[in-house]
């Protein structure tokens, strides 16, 4: 079902010629039903257009159903959306997290360079486990403190079982390590190139750019967290309740579908650092490392730091039978 042509937004549902209450019951009285020997109408209707007739256009007690840029009920797909829809709506997203957060936050809308695809490698030969990766993406994501939220994992192996996530320890003391006899396998979303989320997503809310990030459009998100399911390396994180971040560590460079401050109710994931690396940096992870075991650069490119680890080491992926494709490689350096 939807509203007539016209109903929402030219004037007949809430204009500010009708009475509210007669504008809140015009889509009922006026919408279009579909036979029931044709099921549903034949041209789908627009999210704007179902919620419309849904809600009774009760938009319309508001000020009528006029053009939103970023309400989440009411927002297109961030795919859809123009250039001059996208630039409004990093501007609202920008004055509302500027004013919650006491300082000029910056949302960015850099997109994928032709000819880069990204990919990262990790020695695990060289990793010590001592965690600073994963502190120093909960400051550069926006990660929630409260409660925590990390989309690193780092996991202490015994080097006499090998890869072993049967009993892999997440929990180990980090003030210890290395420890003798362990050995550590840091673990985030493996930015698959054939990535088992996206195909889940029922709402089309996460997809893979063309430099093989695959992102999330936090308004899109329903929550159902199937990608979550889907997902064999649980890298997806779901904010069950409203994420916090202390003022004074908010990083306020972000990007449209990267760090942007999320909110309760939808899952959120490594994106590479999207608002770094398409600014031709390293992620925060990589520029961290105390012992170097991080490389990172442009799969496409045969000067970079990341194919020459393809090229001269035994590297390998996890769960690579599963076909998913993961453009995060592992490799011992020695």
């Amino acid at each position: 079902m939807s509203c007539k042509q016209g109903s929402c937004g030219g004037g007949s549902c809430g204009g500010a010629d009708r009475p509210a209450a007669e504008a809140a019951t015009a889509c009922h009285d006026d919408r279009d039903w579909a036979p029931a020997s044709e099921g549903i109408v034949e041209n789908e209707a627009s999210r704007r257009e179902f919620l419309c007739a849904l809600a009774g256009c009760a938009a319309a007690l508001a000020g009528g159903c006029s053009e939103i840029t970023h309400t989440p009920f009411f927002q297109k797909r961030f795919r859809e959306l123009s250039a001059e829809e996208r630039a409004a709506f990093v501007a609202d997203l920008e004055r509302e997290h500027s004013a919650r957060f006491h300082k000029p936050v910056k949302v960015g809308l850099q997109e994928a360079k032709e000819g880069v695809l990204f990919g990262y490698a990790l020695d695990i030969s060289r990793c010590i486990g001592c965690r600073r990766c994963v502190y120093a993406c909960v400051d550069e994501n926006n990660q929630s403190r409260d409660p925590q939220v990390h989309w690193i994992r780092v996991l202490e192996m015994e080097k006499e079982k090998g890869i072993d996530f049967a009993h892999a320890n997440a929990y180990y003391e980090a003030d210890t390590v290395p420890r003798p006899g362990h050995f550590y396998v840091p673990v985030a979303c493996q930015q698959c190139e054939n990535p088992p989320c996206v195909k889940s997503c029922p709402v089309g809310a996460t997809w893979k750019e063309p430099d093989g990030i695959v992102v999330i459009d936090y308004d899109w998100c329903i929550g159902c967290r199937c990608c979550m399911s889907a997902c064999p390396y649980g890298a997806r994180h779901f904010n069950w309740k409203e994420p916090e971040i202390p003022e004074a560590e908010m990083n306020p460079n972000t990007h449209a579908l990267g760090n942007r401050p999320r909110m309760k109710g939808v899952v959120e994931k490594c994106t590479f650092c999207i608002q770094r690396v398409r600014d031709g940096r390293y992620p925060a992870c990589v520029e961290v490392c105390p012992v170097g075991a991080r490389k990172f650069g442009n799969l496409l490119d045969p000067s970079s730091e990341v194919r020459y680890v393809l090229e001269h080491k035994r590297v390998f992926v996890l769960k690579g039978e599963l076909n998913t494709r993961p453009k995060f490689f592992y490799f011992y350096g020695l």
